[in-house]
């Protein structure tokens, strides 16, 4: 028997093909990727070769995009009930509340999943698996939700519930499924990649694991623990496909591809007209350029990043602050060189949420800093709690990155003085993940959100060149 996994995660409400970042002699580049449409015909031709493929979503589905952020997650329903979906999980689908994505899930013709999410009263919020059967194998899929929701993410995110790693439920579940006679056991993880090598050294029945959470581009698939992992990069420009062989009920062979999702692909037509519905509304967007940029810019670096630059450059200047901190988040497609337009901006952060200022000492600035590299660095992979290094502009931070906790930073300028532990400095930043709420005194919000703080810069800075790149370094 043949069996074949179609799976993407990390879509984060791109719905159209859309500029992504790739690599090229060294170099990085701009082309177009991805859509629903071409992915759609890419699982039709899978499904069409082999009638026994099943299709995943490793979530972070709900939320990325204008239309996905004002509708809450409904506007791409339609289009995910006519893929044709087994299941999936979730980290920023909980974006909305809990109650929200309940009816999100209570929409979707496929479960959404999770053995470690929990209500107060200890009762399971999501059911943790399904078993499905294809021809006559037995087929267990068990769902592991972003264990970070409850720790990393703004409070609405978790209201009422809790979350585990899923280490302690993963071998419990593993033997349930195995004593209702399935023979062949997938893991659906939003973990991120670190966080599932991990649990499956140290949990063993688990067949195949589909990773999502931290945009690895995996072209080759992994082993652990015979475990099969693959994990397909992020705003739906890459479909995996693994494919195995199976005989006696057991995987005898497999192979993997990372299928680039190019302009080269037709688009479904049902799928590229719901597509279409959905964006009619936002499309004069794309027309509203507000600046140009001499560089590409882009979040997919681990250190630095030259999209958030524009972001902080401009809230620290519509708020008068010394600093200027938001989250590493990961998601946003990359803004080629040339024309910055208004969907740009909102693809940068589709919240909009308004700036706000807080004032910070030295001491506090050390401690949410140093806290940020651990929980972006650290050698126990279930402590690593996603995103990259939070974005910074106003300082400078040398640091050794293979020192233990808390003991990372070596020395922090704030412009060319070195950082004064007992002085007070203010700073502006973009939600709680900018600054946590546990720091500082004096927060305030002001009347300006964050998308029209950039195009107050952009106007103001028409040519656009990130300068902050080196905010960190390594010495």
């Amino acid at each position: 028997m043949k069996l074949s996994i179609a799976y993407l995660n990390d879509v984060h409400g791109y719905l159209e093909p859309h500029p992504e970042l790739f690599y090229k002699g060294g170099k990085e580049i701009v082309e177009t990727a991805g859509g629903y449409a071409p992915i759609a015909s890419i699982v039709k031709d899978i499904r069409n070769n082999n009638s026994n493929t099943l299709l995943f979503d490793g979530g972070d589905t709900f939320h990325g995009t204008l239309p996905l952020v004002q509708s809450k997650g409904e506007a791409i329903i339609p289009i995910l009930n006519k893929m044709g979906f087994s299941a999936m999980v979730g980290h920023w689908d909980f974006a909305y509340g809990p109650v929200q994505l309940k009816k999100l899930a209570n929409q979707l013709n496929y479960p959404v999943l999770g053995i470690n999410v929990y209500n107060e009263d200890g009762s399971l919020f999501l059911p943790p698996y399904i078993i499905t059967e294809v021809e006559d194998l037995k087929i267990a899929v068990i769902g592991i939700c972003s264990n970070i929701i409850d720790k990393t993410m703004p409070k609405h995110f978790s209201e009422g519930l809790k979350i585990t790693d899923g280490a302690k439920e993963l071998p419990i579940m593993v033997q349930r499924v195995k004593d209702e006679g399935a023979n062949l056991i997938i893991l659906l993880s939003h973990n991120g990649f670190p966080q599932d090598v991990d649990l499956l050294a140290n949990v063993a029945g688990v067949d195949i694991c589909l990773s999502a959470h931290t945009h690895n581009r995996l072209y080759e698939a992994v082993k652990i623990n015979d475990a099969i992992i693959i994990q397909c990069g992020c705003h739906g420009s890459f479909l995996g496909h693994l494919k195995l062989k199976i005989e006696q009920k057991k995987i005898v062979d497999f192979s993997y591809e990372l299928i680039t999702i190019d302009t080269t692909v037709k688009p479904d037509e049902e799928i590229g007209n719901l597509v279409e519905g959905i964006m009619k509304p936002y499309q004069y967007l794309k027309q509203e350029v507000l600046g140009q940029s001499k560089i590409i810019l882009h979040r997919y670096n681990t250190i630095a990043s030259t999209m958030d630059d524009l972001l902080l450059s401009a809230i620290k200047s519509i708020s008068n602050a010394d600093l200027a901190f938001s989250n590493g988040w990961r998601y946003g497609v990359p803004i080629a060189v040339g024309a910055i337009t208004k969907w740009d901006l909102y693809n940068i952060i589709p919240m909009n949420p308004v700036v706000s200022t807080v004032e910070l000492s030295g001491e506090e600035i050390i401690l949410m800093l140093e806290e940020n590299l651990e929980r972006t660095f650290s050698v126990e992979p279930m402590k690593q709690m996603g995103g990259y290094i939070k974005r910074c502009l106003g300082l400078s931070v040398k640091m050794r990155i293979e020192n233990p906790k808390s003991h990372r930073i070596q020395q922090i300028f704030i412009g060319a003085e070195p950082l004064i532990k007992e002085q007070i400095y203010k700073a502006a930043y973009v939600t709680v993940q900018g600054v946590p709420e546990k720091l500082g005194t004096n927060r305030q919000n002001l009347s300006t959100k964050t998308v029209e703080a950039m195009a107050i810069y952009l106007i103001k800075n028409p040519d656009y060149k990130a300068t902050s790149y080196d905010t960190f370094s390594l010495v």
